[in-house]
C-alpha cells in the first residue's frame, strides 16, 4: 500500500490508496506538496479489508482542524487512520467536537444515513433449520418465464432460490423452452405451459389463454412467492397470458417480484401492480429511466435520487423498488434504503435474475417471521425486508466470485458462491 499527503496551513490530508485504485483513479493520485486549497473540501479514503472495499469519508475545513468524520469502516481501521492523522498535525477528538454542529448541516448525496443494516436483517429473516419441517416450509417459488430465446434467465433466478435455501423450486416456460431449462438441473420443476404467438391460430388464443391459466391457478396457492420476467420475452399472446397470472397472484395474495421483460409489461400496464404491497419491482438502469418516464413524466434526476425513487413508489401505490445499482437503493413509498456493502465491478448478464430469485426467498421468509409475531423488525414490510436481504445476500456472493474470478467472473460462478454467502453472514445453527 502507498502513502500520499499534502501539508500546508491548517490543514493535512492522509490516505492508504493502493496502486492498482490510484492509478484506475486519478482524482486520488499524490497531489503536489504545497499546493493550496481556498475551500473546504472532502477527500475519500479507500481502506482495503478483508477482500472488500471499506470506505472512510474524511471531511474538514482551512484552519480548523477536522471537522468531522464520517464512516463506514471498522473500528481498528478507523483508530489506525486516526493514529496517523495525529502523527501529521493538529488533530483531537476535542476538534471533532467542535466542529460537529457545523457539519450536520452537509447533506451528503452518498446515501450513507440510508444504509440499512443489512446483515442484522437477513439474520432476523433466515429460519433456523430444524429437523421438524418438512418439504415446502422453507419455501416454494415459482418462476414465471423463459421461451425459445431465453432459457438461462429462469434458470438463473430458479436454481438462486435453491442454493439460498427454498425448498422448491418451479418454472413455468413455453414448451420449446421447457426441455433445454430441464437440461440445466434435475432440480427444478418445470412446467411446459406457456405459448406463443407463433403457435397459436387467433381463433384459439381465448381457449387456450384459459388453459393457461387453469393450468397455472392449479398450483397458485401452493406458492409463497412468484418471479414474473426472467426469460420472458415480448410476445404479444404471452405476455397478455401473464398478465392474467399476475392478476391471479394478486387475488391470491401472493407477493410477485418483477424483473426483465416484467417490467416491461407493468410498465405499459401499471394497473396490474398498482396499489399491491406485495409487489417488488427491480428495474436495472434503462429499465427504471422508462419506469420514471411512464409514471413521474420526467427524466432520472440523480441529485435528488432518493426523493424521485420515493415519489416513483407511492405514486405507484406503495410497491417496492429496488432501484439496481452501484449501491442498491429501496422505497416502498414510506422510506428510502441503501445497500452498498460488498459488490463487485464485474457485470456480466444473469446477475439480475440471481437477484430477483434471492429477493423471492428473502420476501416470503420474511413474510413468514412477521406472521408468527416477529417484533424484532423495525419494518414490518415483507417487501422492503425481502430486498434489503436479497441485494445484500447478492453483492456478497457477486464479491466472493469476483475476488477468485477476476474479469472472468460469471453468473454461474456467482451462484456457487450464494450457500458461502449465506452462511458467513448467518451461520447454520
Amino acid at each position: 500500500m502507498g502513502q500520499a499527503f499534502v501539508g500546508g496551513p491548517g490543514w493535512a490530508f492522509l490516505g492508504l490508496i493502493g496502486p492498482d485504485f490510484r492509478h484506475s483513479s486519478p482524482s486520488l493520485a499524490r497531489p503536489k506538496a504545497g499546493r493550496t486549497i481556498s475551500n473546504a473540501f472532502e477527500c475519500v479514503t479507500v481502506v482495503a479489508k478483508c477482500g472488500a472495499w471499506s470506505l472512510m469519508l474524511i471531511k474538514h475545513g482551512i484552519n480548523s482542524g477536522f471537522g468531522a468524520i464520517y464512516t463506514l469502516a471498522s473500528s481498528p481501521v478507523l483508530r489506525r487512520q486516526q493514529f496517523l492523522i495525529r502523527s501529521l498535525g493538529d488533530y483531537s477528538d476535542q476538534n471533532t467536537n467542535t466542529h460537529q454542529k457545523r457539519m450536520q448541516g452537509i447533506k451528503f448525496t452518498s446515501g450513507a444515513s440510508l444504509e440499512a443494516d443489512a446483515e442484522n436483517v437477513l439474520r432476523a429473516i433466515t429460519p433456523t433449520l430444524d429437523p421438524n419441517r418438512h418439504k415446502g416450509q422453507a419455501g416454494k417459488i415459482a418462476v414465471i418465464g423463459g421461451c425459445r430465446e431465453y432459457t438461462g434467465a429462469p434458470y438463473f433466478a430458479a436454481i438462486s432460490a435453491l442454493k439460498i435455501g427454498a425448498d422448491l423450486s418451479h418454472v413455468f416456460c413455453t414448451k420449446d423452452a421447457a426441455s433445454v431449462i430441464k437440461s440445466y438441473s434435475p432440480e427444478l420443476i418445470v412446467h411446459p405451459v406457456l405459448e406463443e404467438s407463433y403457435g397459436v391460430r387467433d381463433d384459439e388464443k381465448r381457449v387456450i389463454s384459459g388453459k393457461i391459466l387453469a393450468e397455472v391457478a392449479k398450483w397458485m396457492e401452493r406458492f409463497d412467492c412468484l418471479v414474473v420476467g426472467p426469460g420472458l420475452g415480448r410476445d404479444p399472446f404471452l405476455l397478455d397470458c401473464v398478465s392474467k397470472i399476475i392478476k391471479l397472484a394478486r387475488q391470491s395474495n401472493v407477493p410477485i417480484v418483477i424483473d426483465g421483460d416484467g417490467l416491461f409489461l407493468v410498465t405499459n400496464s401499471l394497473d396490474l401492480i398498482s396499489g399491491y404491497p406485495l409487489a417488488v419491482l427491480t428495474p436495472n438502469v434503462n429499465e427504471y429511466k422508462h419506469l420514471v418516464q411512464k409514471v413521474l413524466s420526467c427524466e432520472v434526476n440523480d441529485e435528488e435520487a432518493h426523493e424521485q425513487l420515493l415519489s416513483l413508489a407511492k405514486r405507484i401505490g406503495g410497491v417496492t423498488i429496488l432501484r439496481k445499482g452501484k449501491s442498491d437503493f429501496i422505497s416502498d413509498g414510506e422510506t428510502v434504503k441503501s445497500v452498498s456493502i460488498y459488490g463487485s465491478p464485474r457485470r456480466c448478464g444473469g446477475q439480475g435474475d440471481i437477484l430477483s430469485g434471492s429477493v423471492a426467498v428473502f420476501l416470503s421468509w420474511a413474510r413468514h417471521a412477521i406472521r408468527d409475531g416477529d417484533s424484532s423488525f423495525s419494518s414490518k414490510n415483507p417487501a422492503t425486508l425481502g430486498c434489503i436481504a436479497g441485494s445484500a445476500l447478492m453483492r456478497k456472493a457477486a464479491s466472493l466470485a469476483f475476488e477468485n474470478k477476476k474479469r472472468s467472473t460469471l453468473t454461474t460462478d456467482i451462484i456457487e458462491y450464494l450457500g458461502r454467502s449465506l452462511e458467513d453472514i448467518c451461520p447454520v445453527r
